[in-house]
């Protein structure tokens, strides 16, 4: 069966005692000489969560067995909201249509992807966001914002299209402002419950891994 994705996002208020974050994949090789060479196996970074301390009532955990039940455990994937990284701003900023460059016009492009950089005084790393949430994408051009109406974004696969007569100009900067999800599936075949009083419960684990829908 050919596995796919549900555009919902798991219950918010079960997101908020989340723990994770980026994981990368390294292969380090020790030389004789006491060097080492590393090589990275991912050319991009995957989010892995662990969502379980947010489930503190029956209620939380028959929430969850139904989301798990809904996508058929690992099958489907789903919306994630980290609690941290979630917007083109850094947390607690404002977002703004100035927050990420996604291009440069050429007087023909239409179609510009959503993207968020990570980045110091050595290097910097691109991020693809493919889940950004519907009516939060502010675009501008140039410095000047758009209106909503000279543009469309796809909230599945996070591409910009502007409409015709509002195509970015050749070199003009094309930047946005989002709020996003994460597309995850759950990272187990098995939801353990633990019923530890009449009104209360717990599940130990609810692990999650970002995914490329």
């Amino acid at each position: 069966m050919a596995t796919g994705f549900h555009e919902v996002r798991f219950p918010l208020r079960l997101a908020l005692g989340v723990s994770g974050g980026p994981v990368r994949r390294t292969e380090i090789v020790n030389l004789s000489n006491g060097r080492e060479t590393r090589n990275s196996r991912w050319a991009h970074s995957r989010r892995a969560y662990d969502a379980g301390s947010g489930v503190r009532s029956v209620a939380d955990l028959y929430e969850v067995l139904e989301f798990f039940e809904a996508r058929q455990g690992q099958l489907y994937g789903f919306r994630f909201r980290d609690p941290l990284d979630n917007a083109s701003a850094p947390p607690e900023g404002t977002i703004s249509p100035l927050d990420q460059r996604i291009g440069t016009g050429d007087g023909a492009a239409t179609t510009f992807q959503l993207v968020k950089r990570y980045g110091d005084s050595e290097a910097a790393y691109e991020r693809t966001i493919l889940k950004p949430v519907a009516g939060s994408v502010r675009v501008a051009v140039a410095g000047t914002e758009k209106a909503a109406t000279a543009f469309a974004c796809d909230s599945e696969t996070g591409i910009v299209t502007f409409a015709a007569g509002h195509v970015p100009p050749t070199g003009a900067a094309v930047t946005a402002g989002f709020s996003f999800d994460v597309p995850v599936r759950f990272d187990t075949e098995r939801i353990d419950v633990n019923l530890s009083a009449f009104r209360a419960g717990r599940i130990p684990a609810i692990p999650l891994m970002e995914i490329l829908p």
